[in-house]
């Protein structure tokens, strides 16, 4: 695999940032997770970090170097990441849980998958085109999306789910896209999108390489939001096809062996996940999916 990455979190005008996102690799695989903590509710930022630290500690455990089925390993460790998160709320007796939302996309082979719960995005821009984006869980885009209601006032940052609410979290799977050469496949928190429209961040990322777009988006998107702006995260990709062309930007994983694995994932102050993520987590998650798949599948029936 080739492609170009560049990541950015910047602290708008809020008291801290509680942004997290990065990318691991393997020689045939990619992650790349974005999550924003949650104000309004305690410790943001550990739900956050949380939330990267379980997605990353289960991909390592799982590309081998690639993930058997994308759409199958986002959902359980989306759901691993919710139970950690509700894990740590009950170990510390919090009367509130830590919140977060959640984008993450695996790419391997020439194709990306994602999976999203809330209002941090995924755009893919194709010749200077967007080919498509997430819907966030918000009221508001729900509303956009339906026929009545459309002209009752709705505050674009209430969210319907997240992941550490006490409700199980809603989230859509998106994928697989077949990836063309130059693709860029961007990853965001709403403080980019709430201050730029679509049309502004297509335009950009399709002007430029990823290393100068994103410093500029978020800048632009800094200066929007003013003094009491939003904080601005942002994880980019730029797709390179296998042997199309030579390229002297990027990361190439072909030099990587076998069993290597690769982040800028950092554990920091709660460098114990990975170590303390139990099976029996993973196995509720997986047991939960497995659930409401056969309650759907009965409903239909």
């Amino acid at each position: 695999m080739k492609f170009s990455v560049f990541q950015i979190s910047r602290r708008g005008g809020r008291a801290k940032n509680e942004d997290r996102m990065g990318y691991c690799y393997t020689r045939e695989s990619g992650l790349f997770v974005l999550a924003d903590g949650m104000g309004g509710h305690p410790e943001g930022e550990v739900a956050a970090q949380l939330a990267l630290q379980t997605v990353s500690a289960l991909y390592q455990r799982e590309a081998k170097p690639t993930v058997r089925d994308p759409r199958e390993f986002l959902t359980a460790s989306l759901m691993a990441a919710h139970h950690q998160i509700m894990r740590y709320a009950g170990e510390k007796g919090m009367l509130d849980t830590p919140r977060t939302t959640l984008v993450a996309a695996i790419v391997q082979g020439n194709s990306a998958t994602w999976i999203h719960c809330g209002d941090s995005r995924l755009y893919v821009v194709r010749e200077g085109e967007l080919l498509t984006r997430t819907r966030d869980h918000s009221y508001l885009e729900h509303r956009e999306a339906s026929s009545v209601l459309r002209l009752t006032p709705v505050n674009r940052n209430i969210l319907y789910t997240c992941l550490g609410s006490p409700t199980r979290p809603v989230f859509d799977v998106s994928g697989p896209v077949t990836l063309q050469q130059g693709d860029r496949v961007m990853l965001c928190s709403d403080g980019l999108w709430g201050s730029l429209k679509d049309e502004e961040i297509v335009h950009e990322l399709s002007r430029q390489n990823v290393a100068d777009a994103v410093p500029e988006m978020v800048e632009q998107a800094l200066r929007n939001g003013g003094e009491y702006g939003d904080n601005v995260t942002v994880i980019a990709l730029e797709w390179e096809t296998p042997d199309a062309f030579e390229s002297t930007r990027g990361i190439s994983t072909d030099s990587i062996n076998d069993g290597v694995f690769a982040s800028t994932i950092q554990a920091g102050v709660l460098d114990t996940t990975a170590d303390d993520l139990d099976d029996a987590a993973i196995e509720r998650s997986i047991a939960e999916i497995n659930e409401a798949i056969r309650r759907s599948a009965a409903k239909k029936a």
